[in-house]
């Protein structure tokens, strides 16, 4: 078995029939196997839950003669990937940075578009396979780590532009996830 279709359909139907969130699964080089599991549960995911996840995995790959070296279940961490449309729909209204396969043309935007964008998730609507994803673009003005929050609370305010509403399809998308701002003031 090396088609990697139907290895995503395995881990998925096993993931969501011990009731987690499925993500995503990578292979990689050296034969690791990397599974991203999710919960809305309050808490998120604890290590039991990956560990529960990794021995069903486990026992699966045996079963149906999956071929990899060492097995990885992880959370997705605060900068959660956005692989499908329920995960639009479950984050709209939070900060996301996309990046599309080709340039959009908007009001505002350079005369050859933008390919990356960075704002909120306004809503995903359509039929399946056609959804179309109206983002909110603004520059993110967001501290991601310690140093750079430390810069910014030093920088006088500035004005910020308003967020330009954009449309695209949920095709046109190559990578998206979430953009979490994080406290470090102790």
């Amino acid at each position: 078995m090396n088609h990697s279709g139907a290895l995503a359909e395995i881990v998925e139907a096993t993931v969501e029939g011990l009731g987690y969130e499925f993500v995503e699964v990578e292979r990689l080089a050296r034969g690791l196997v990397r599974v991203t599991i999710d919960t809305e549960a309050e808490g998120g995911i604890s290590l039991e839950d990956c560990e529960r996840v990794s021995n069903q995995l486990t026992h699966v790959f045996t079963v149906e003669d999956v071929p990899y070296e060492r097995l990885e279940v992880s959370s997705p961490g605060v900068e959660r990937p956005l692989k499908r449309a329920k995960d639009w729909v479950r984050f709209a209204g939070e900060l996301a940075r996309v990046e599309l396969y080709a340039p959009i043309h908007a009001e505002g935007f350079p005369e050859a578009g933008r390919r990356k964008l960075e704002g909120r998730i306004v809503s995903i609507e359509g039929e399946s396979g056609a959804e179309v994803v109206a983002f909110d673009y603004f520059e993110v003005n967001i501290a991601r780590t310690p140093g750079v929050a430390a810069l910014r609370s030093r920088r006088p305010k500035t004005v910020e532009a308003a967020p330009v509403r954009v449309a695209f399809p949920l095709s046109a998308v190559s990578r998206a996830h979430l953009i979490k701002e994080l406290n470090f003031k102790g």
